[in-house]
């Protein structure tokens, strides 16, 4: 199949485009938002392909999968007013849990027939207002990026990008009290000032933004993966987490009650019963690595990259159909 789709998502669309399609991805001057073609910090294979506008106009597509709600409008421009839904088999990628007004939040595609809306996620299915568009669920799925855990470092891996802006979503607030339980090193964009903007010292906090194949080594490194956001789809970063061999201690919250099974880690509603446990792995090697291989395992049977591209093998051929 030729799939036209955006660079949204870099470590969901890394994992979808390990399939067997072709993928067409818009390409602009300066690659804006809307035209960021190929990826410079994943390895893609040679079957992700950079199109123009121009190129795209007759451009044989046989499935749109859009990401974003202006998404339609430009496919429709640049193939030459062939409609995603009506001309073009369409799918709506939704990544995110709802944000606002929830749970009676409208999602934009709500009450569609000409489109499948496609959740990541149980939960954003359970919480997002679909109303009568069909929908389905594709679970996450991972590139193994192998069994690296040496939780070497008595400390707690944590990875957010743009914590400060963020705020209580990703749980920034809860890290000054969770830092004076166990040191933190958390890996993300737009973390320079986290340290001094919390008032943590920096013994007890270090941050660094890595390309991914080193920040997978550096996290293995940690005793612990620390998970304290409060309202996300599903955190990729967890699943890889897991695929590390780390053990997770993580909020009770949205998809991670799911994604997490018991011995792998802990889950928690109380801020400081996770204080607790990253303290109690931190002293624990042996605890740490048996819940760690725990975690890895359960990672690979529900987030491996087989089950995943199947299940997507599945869905596209009966939208197609």
């Amino acid at each position: 199949m030729n799939i036209l789709m955006w660079h949204v998502h870099g470590s969901w669309t890394t994992a979808f485009v390990q399939g067997p399609h072709t993928y067409l991805l818009p390409l602009l001057p300066g690659r804006t938002a809307d035209g960021r073609g190929r990826a410079d910090s994943w390895n893609w294979p040679a079957s992700v392909r950079e199109r123009t506008p121009e190129q795209l106009r007759d451009a044989p597509v046989d499935l749109v999968v859009l990401q974003r709600p202006h998404e339609a409008e430009l496919a429709e421009r640049w193939l030459g007013g062939r409609r995603p839904g009506r001309d073009i088999p369409a799918v709506y990628l939704e990544h995110n849990a709802p944000d606002g007004n929830v749970p009676d939040t409208r999602h934009p595609c709500a009450d569609r027939d000409d489109l499948t809306l496609v959740h990541v996620t149980h939960f954003n299915r359970l919480f997002w207002d679909n109303g009568r568009t069909p929908t389905t669920v594709v679970e996450h799925g991972v590139v193994d990026p192998g069994h690296r855990y040496s939780g070497e470092r008595a400390a707690a891996a944590v990875v957010v990008n743009e914590p400060l802006r963020r705020g209580r979503t990703t749980g920034t607030d809860l890290l000054p009290e969770l830092a004076r339980s166990v040191p933190l090193e958390i890996f993300g964009m737009g973390t320079a000032d986290l340290p001094a903007r919390l008032g943590i010292p920096e013994p007890r906090c270090r941050v660094r933004d890595l390309p991914q194949e080193r920040l997978h080594t550096e996290m293995a490194r940690c005793r612990v993966y620390l998970h304290p956001v409060r309202w996300t789809s599903l955190g990729l970063s967890l699943v890889e987490a897991m695929h590390l061999g780390m053990p997770v201690v993580a909020l009770a919250t949205t998809e991670a009650v799911e994604a997490v099974p018991a011995g792998a880690g802990v889950l928690s509603t109380r801020p400081e019963m996770l204080a607790e446990a990253a303290a109690r792995y931190a002293r624990d090697p042996d605890a740490a690595r048996q819940a760690g291989a725990a975690a890895r395992q359960a990672a690979l049977a529900r987030y491996g990259l087989k089950r995943f591209l199947a299940d997507w093998d599945r869905l596209i051929e009966e939208v197609i159909r």
